[in-house]
């Protein structure tokens, strides 16, 4: 296809990118997406095709939902075919979360879907919301030997393109917001964008786009943390309809030899509550078995996360009980990669 008529879906659901200032009162609100030339004319230098779809209402990250994920996958499989790749702008909040659940969503995805945002509203004058716009756009179009160079779900922000399940939110005030400590970098724009093409993740099998938006919320996040109550713990396992647990562990996956810790875990794995256990540390993995406050969690049946992040393992989670999977098939699933949230 000519370059000239690349065509890129933008999608804005919600998120400081797509606010202005109002003249007269200053007062932040939404920009309307048609008028989007108007705030970034450099894209019309840029030669493609450019159409746009805006939530309404526009979403704050704070209040995403599987809902939501379920209505921008499909938002994004009903315009497959029209498009070369899509841009989401998306508030910095829960982009993580989105990307992921969006990477196990959109199965034999074969086009790039770019999530980018800001810290500063793109009327603001300083805003980092232009640059990561456009070249958003860049790598959306980006292509080679007619196959898109970055097909799959990925995050750009200040500079740098991170695998979309990969990457945490790690500042909440600097322009450099995320990070990716457990795998390299896919892209990094300079004078050229300079792709790392032995790191981008490709559909394993071709085929058409299957889109999947089941999701099943009855799962918690538990930080383990030094002092933890017994209560606490049990009121948790028995919450009514429970279940999943990403279980964050210290280190490489310790928790408390306390008995009482290792009982209710045991009580929670007969409860048929499944059971993730993800490292509290930006980097590094779970190795569970290495020492004996884990080899316990390995044998009582919880299931290792690897090098997952939270953001990974809980929409992945959360995923996977929505797909009516036996409990066996859904901690198999949970022990490998679905689309590049894991080493192997």
């Amino acid at each position: 296809m000519d370059l000239q008529k690349r065509s890129i879906l933008l999608i804005y659901t919600g998120g400081t990118i797509g606010m202005v200032q109002k003249s007269g009162t200053g007062a932040l609100s939404p920009v309307r997406f048609d008028q989007i030339l108007d705030e970034v004319p450099e894209l019309n230098r840029l030669g493609y095709h450019l159409e746009s779809i805006t939530f309404n209402p526009p979403i704050d990250s704070s209040d995403m939902t599987p809902k939501i994920w379920g209505k921008l996958a499909r938002t994004i499989q009903n315009n497959y075919s029209k498009f070369d790749g899509f841009v989401v702008l998306h508030g910095t909040d829960t982009m993580a979360y989105t990307a992921s659940a969006l990477s196990y969503m959109l199965e034999n995805l074969d086009k790039p879907v770019v999530m980018t945002g800001s810290q500063l509203p793109i009327g603001i004058l300083r805003t980092d919301g232009k640059e990561n716009l456009i070249t958003s756009i860049e790598i959306a179009a980006a292509h080679e030997s007619g196959q898109a160079i970055v097909p799959e779900v990925c995050i750009y922000f200040d500079n740098k393109l991170s695998r979309g399940n990969r990457t945490s939110k790690r500042h909440a005030d600097h322009f450099s917001a995320f990070s990716s400590t457990n795998y390299p970098l896919l892209a990094k724009a300079g004078v050229d964008i300079k792709y790392y093409h032995e790191n981008i993740y490709h559909p394993q099998n071709k085929g058409i786009l299957k889109v999947r938006t089941n999701f099943d919320d009855h799962v918690v996040v538990l930080k383990i943390f030094p002092g933890m109550s017994q209560a606490v713990f049990e009121q948790i396992i028995n919450i009514p309809g429970l279940k999943g647990i990403v279980l964050e562990t210290f280190g490489s996956g310790n928790v408390p030899t306390s008995p009482w810790l290792m009982r209710l875990i045991k009580k929670a794995i007969r409860q048929r509550i499944i059971i993730v256990n993800v490292t509290q540390c930006e980097g590094g993995a779970v190795k569970m078995g290495h020492y004996q406050a884990s080899r316990e969690l390995l044998k009582a049946g919880v299931v290792s996360g690897k090098d997952m992040t939270t953001e990974a393992a809980v929409t992945k989670l959360m995923f996977l009980l929505g797909q009516g999977l036996s409990d066996a098939d859904t901690k198999l699933h949970l022990n490998k990669s679905l689309s590049g949230e894991i080493s192997e």
